[in-house]
């Protein structure tokens, strides 16, 4: 998106749009990897992993190079989207480190 002509303002600095673009590009191969392969533990923790970094790196990566004053109409990625993933991000984490006990026997 930040790389899409008419999406962002002229000027959006490259040092944060290239970042952005290609960790969101590697984030959504995961996710269907994950998805494909039927969810295993392995796959979501990369996923989750490599996405909480992308997400954290590029609010870092913005707010260096000044980003936020190209947004235009793309502002609503970093208003919206980017909390929303974090959440995600955390639930997930959440679910991942939940012990895992297995289920009673069916009694019959």
């Amino acid at each position: 998106m930040f790389l899409a002509a008419g999406a962002v303002y002229p000027g959006m600095p490259a040092q944060f749009a290239y970042p952005a673009a290609f960790g969101d590009l590697l984030e959504a191969a995961l996710a269907m990897a994950a998805i494909l392969a039927g969810m295993p533990r392995s796959l979501v923790w990369t996923f989750n992993v490599v996405g909480t970094v992308d997400l954290l790196a590029a609010i870092a990566l913005a707010t260096i190079y000044g980003a936020p004053d190209f947004m235009g109409p793309a502002y609503w990625i970093p208003a919206f989207w980017v909390p929303a993933l974090l959440v995600t991000h955390y639930l997930t984490f959440l679910l991942l480190t939940r012990n895992q006990e297995s289920p009673a026997p069916a009694a019959g």
